[in-house]
Order: structure tokens, then sequence, then C-alpha cells
């Protein structure tokens, strides 16, 4: 696995977790961090985890080790 693929997935991670606390306790950990939702720091992550799960569509349509035919 690629370094991009792993940073990719931690992002994506991140992402799943902050939305996890938003629907149990409707806490935004990133805006929290990052100075409210409307904050620099917190729309940058925002925006980098958006991209992030973009670039795992293409996990989805990769062939893994195991399928690839020599």
């Amino acid at each position: 696995m690629a370094v991009i693929d792993k940073i990719a997935l931690t992002l994506i991670v991140i992402g799943a977790l902050n939305w996890g606390l938003v629907g149990l306790f409707q806490f935004d950990a990133v805006a929290w961090i990052g100075g409210g939702a409307a904050g620099i720091f917190s729309r940058i992550i925002y925006t980098l985890v958006a991209v992030a799960g973009l670039w795992c569509i293409s996990l989805i349509f990769r062939p893994s080790p195991a399928e690839s035919t020599y």
C-alpha cells in the first residue's frame, strides 16, 4: 500500500470518528480543535478529509495484489 493511501485512510478514519461524535454526542471535535466550524483550520481539515474520501474511491476499484496475475 502506498504512503498516500495510508494518509488518505488515516484522514478518512479521523472524519469517520468525528462524524460518530457528531451523531452520538452532537460534538464536532474538528470544529472544537479548529476554532469553530467556519475557522480556517477546521475548513482545511474538512477539505483534506473530503479529498481523502475521493482518493479512497480509487481503492475500491484497484485490484488487490492477490488478484493480479503474472
